[in-house]
């Protein structure tokens, strides 16, 4: 008899989990899952009202809410891609040349993805599990709890997001369009907030509660009988949940029945990808589809044979860069071609459709929602809020897309080409390191427009744009100059990205933590992390500390220029 581990679905359940384990995107998961947990731990509902957080009534109330703030845009991130990745590293032919069924693939496929997808998710119950051992002022906890954190997070969570996986994934299999998933994930908080205000207030608590795919209806607590009544409260589940546990089983069955029905379609070979031959025997950079013929432009006296870079890669048409003569005209053009290349490369990245939403919503997430108290003017308080706000998230997009920057070249197998370019050095380092910052520079300038837009419509007026200017330039544009210097790097030096990556948060981390307990002195804190108010601003008492921002950034790139070389 065969052993299961070696059915044809095992083999590609297990694939797709190493596959994962590759990606950024379930590490970052994790470690927002079990940041969460640490917040709603220490500083959640549960402090001040006596309750227990780790009693069987507090972990079933916290876990439909934790599903619903974050988790929807990491199921469409994950769940997205893992059909389409297959068809673009161009390998359907071989997998289906072995003996597995359509069948075994998908699901195979799809459970190995949920399965880091749940994986990920449950970083918070297990930080809230870990953390129980840890005593805290304001905290209460009733000794060791374990089966409560497993029941309710299948219940409440698992089974919650195994309907939307389902669908995000049948989604992304049958369109072959990641960012249609990735848009479906933002749009899920408009779109289930509606359903909430137009049907599920209009009906019967009993209906209400058994059409809530978040189950954050479904409450069987009573928070006014007092702490001890609520710590010692044992969840019930009644038939209202068990209706609605088995509905969303049933909607995911169904989703993987149709993509199962389809994806016959799916397997037929499309029309052949469009190539590109990128000529760089001169200084002249040209585009050439697979049906025009070559002149003779000097290619074949490359040592390489022609140079076939897909256009699916980057999507993007090279610009031309005209002759001319050697000099700093010549590497400013070449420069600002760079750049238009990098620009046009981090457009086609898929994440941004996912992460830019989430920022700008919790950018503003208080400002919008919460009581507004004035310092010194409406304008001067938004724009130090979402400074503040904004910040941490910055330093995330500029660590991982400066690192991929750095490495897609590697990656994609096309530094050869680029180095044999008649281009110094100074383009090839600089172009990089000039996307992130106008990256960077763009999402500022659209957090401050929406908080522009929700102080108009909060009536919170005069508007004073040149509060938001003042604290944007003198906040954040010198923090994010140094940060991507840095990163830049940390990546010359370690030469891995997954290295930078573990580095450069650890070092973050550790740096939050010193600066929490007191060790905050401009010259270890150069991002000014809790140290200034608009006041400084206006006074001008920061200026020394940004122009020592600066000058660390220039000193940075110097090093950058001089360890990055190319070999001969």
């Amino acid at each position: 008899m065969r052993s299961p581990l070696a059915t044809p679905f095992a083999a590609v359940f297990t694939n797709e989990i190493r596959l994962n384990t590759k990606r950024i995107a379930p590490y970052f998961m994790a470690l927002v899952c079990a940041g969460n947990g640490l917040l709603w731990w220490g500083w959640g509902p549960a402090i001040g009202r006596g309750w227990a957080v780790n009693s069987d009534a507090f972990i079933a109330g916290a876990l439909p809410v934790y599903s619903f703030l974050t988790l929807p845009l990491f199921t469409a991130v994950i769940m997205a891609d893992p059909i389409n990745r297959d068809f673009r590293a161009e390998i359907i032919p071989l997998i289906f040349s072995k003996p597995i069924t359509r069948a075994e693939y998908l699901l195979g496929k799809f459970f190995g993805s949920f399965f880091v997808l749940a994986c990920g998710q449950s970083a918070f119950v297990v930080m809230w599990f870990v953390l129980q051992a840890v005593p805290k002022q304001g905290v209460v906890s009733h000794g060791v709890t374990v089966i409560p954190f497993i029941k309710h997070f299948l219940i409440f969570v698992v089974l919650t997001h195994l309907t939307f996986a389902a669908f995000y994934f049948t989604v992304g299999t049958l369109t072959r369009n990641a960012k249609l998933v990735y848009g479906s994930g933002v749009l899920f908080y408009p779109l289930i907030i509606a359903y909430n205000l137009v049907l599920l207030n209009n009906l019967p608590s009993q209906w209400a509660s058994v059409l809530d795919p978040m189950l954050m209806r479904w409450e069987k607590m009573e928070h006014n009988r007092g702490a001890e009544y609520f710590n010692q409260h044992i969840v019930v589940y009644d038939a209202d949940l068990i209706i609605n546990r088995a509905a969303m089983i049933l909607i995911a069955a169904i989703c993987l029945t149709i993509l199962y029905r389809r994806f016959v379609m799916a397997e037929r070979s499309s029309a052949p990808e469009n190539f590109a031959v990128l000529n760089l025997s001169t200084a002249e950079a040209r585009v050439y589809s697979d049906s025009e013929s070559l002149p003779g432009t000097g290619l074949d006296q490359l040592s390489t044979p022609h140079i076939r870079v897909k256009r699916f890669l980057s999507n993007v048409a090279i610009p031309k860069v005209t002759r001319a003569v050697p000099g700093i005209r010549a590497n400013v053009d070449k420069l600002i071609g760079a750049v238009a290349i990098e620009l046009q490369l981090l457009r086609a990245e898929r994440s941004l459709i996912v992460l830019v939403p989430f920022i700008i919503f919790f950018s503003i997430f208080e400002l919008a929602f919460y009581r507004v108290a004035p310092e010194i003017s409406y304008s001067a308080t938004y724009a130090t809020g979402t400074a503040n706000a904004l910040l941490l998230f910055l330093l995330g997009i500029t660590v991982f897309y400066t690192s991929e920057a750095m490495h897609r070249d590697r990656e994609l197998k096309i530094v050869p080409v680029l180095w044999s370019a008649p281009i110094p050095n100074s383009v090839l380092l600089f172009s990089k390191y000039l996307s992130t910052i106008l990256l960077t520079l763009s999402l500022i300038v659209v957090v401050g427009l929406v908080a522009i837009m929700v102080q108009l419509l909060r009536g919170h007026t005069p508007i004073d744009v040149a509060a938001y200017f003042l604290t944007y330039s003198a906040v954040l544009v010198p923090t994010m100059l140094l940060i991507t210097a840095i990163v830049m790097v940390l990546n010359i030096l370690l030469r891995n990205k997954y290295a930078t990556y573990v580095v450069a948060i650890g070092t973050g981390a550790g740096l939050l933590y010193l600066y929490s307990i007191g060790y905050n002195h401009w010259l270890y804190n150069p991002l000014l992390y809790r140290l200034w108010t608009y006041g400084d601003l206006t006074s001008g008492t920061i200026l020394s500390s940004r122009l020592y921002c600066l000058a660390l950034s220039a000193v940075c790139l110097a090093f950058a220029h001089v360890l990055f070389e190319r070999k001969s």
